[in-house]
């Protein structure tokens, strides 16, 4: 009975870790370390999966930090528009764990993934590794967190941008390579375009409870009809990017596919109005810039393993 207790504790924590997000966190490791391999040839696997564990981690556990902070800022109390994307895990709000334990859970991930993270710069002796761990652990912690709360002051977009999209690529590529160099550019900002994406159609449902705790997202900034047009704008960004890949032996095949999403796209700018954003239950939108960050993340993924295998 005390086992099955613990087990059922255990199960609970995992959920509101929000796992079925956690593939975000992997998408840049896959997308860094497949073109190092399309460019070198070769591919250290021990230390892709570390890198894969300890962003995991960091992910999982600023996800629950931000439940615990958004509950303290009474922002996931005012929300009355909550879909399968927005809105946070509702453990504390539903009674599933106590804000106390939701806390220690994620301090106990972050910690973690740090311990993983250092194994990572034993390994590779690298001070690159260390800051990019130092920069991923403090901004996945201090998103939500007081005094800096980088989600409430119209940065967390590009924050998330940066730890879930730029630096895990050019971390995993390093240290696939050992060089820092200019290479993972392009796919980088893609990886970053995809997850930008993500976090800001999933504020559109949020705003009138971000509004409410005065949490400054780009949408409670500018509002509905310009932000759908930075959304339009950011997306068609990942397009530009993936055809100057083209010009590039090592990303030609990674351009090409990620091209090929374009009717993915088409179908989520589409869905992205005005109109359906702000209607409660309606949520095609997130739906479909999901599913286009994963076959975006993919396509890159799968180009760079077939330039590597040629």
């Amino acid at each position: 009975m005390e086992n099955s207790s613990k087990n059922s504790k255990l199960k609970s924590l995992f959920q509101v870790s929000r796992p079925n997000f956690l593939a975000a966190s992997v998408a840049p490791v896959l997308v860094g370390s497949t073109l190092a391999y399309a460019i070198t040839g070769s591919f250290n696997f021990g230390l892709f999966i570390l890198a894969v564990l300890a962003i995991m981690l960091l992910h999982a556990g600023a996800n629950m930090a931000n439940d615990y902070f958004d509950h303290l800022s009474g922002n996931d109390w005012a929300n009355n528009n909550v879909t399968p994307f927005s809105g946070g895990s509702r453990s504390i709000q539903d009674g599933i764990v106590s804000p106390g334990t939701e806390l220690l859970a994620a301090l106990v991930a972050l910690a973690a993934g740090s311990v993983i993270g250092l194994i990572i710069v034993l390994l590779t002796k690298s001070l690159f590794i260390l800051i990019l761990g130092v920069i991923g652990l403090l901004g996945g912690f201090f998103y939500t967190a007081p005094p800096i709360k980088l989600g409430y002051r119209c940065v967390g977009e590009i924050v998330i941008a940066l730890l879930f999209g730029l630096l895990p690529v050019f971390g995993s590529y390093y240290l696939q390579t050992g060089k820092i160099d200019i290479v993972p550019l392009l796919p980088a900002s893609i990886v970053a375009v995809l997850i930008f994406l993500i976090i800001f159609i999933n504020e559109f449902p949020d705003l009138a409870a971000d509004a409410s705790v005065n949490k400054k997202t780009l949408i409670v900034r500018f509002g509905v009809p310009a932000s759908v047009w930075i959304y339009r704008i950011v997306l068609i960004s990942g397009f530009i990017f993936a055809a100057a890949m083209l010009i590039y032996r090592s990303m030609f095949f990674a351009g090409l596919l990620y091209l090929l999403t374009l009717p993915v796209a088409v179908l989520a700018v589409k869905a992205a109005n005005k109109k359906d954003l702000v209607t409660p239950g309606l949520f095609r939108a997130n739906q479909l810039t999901v599913i286009l960050h994963t076959a975006g993340s993919l396509a890159l993924t799968i180009g760079f393993i077939i330039t590597g295998l040629i």
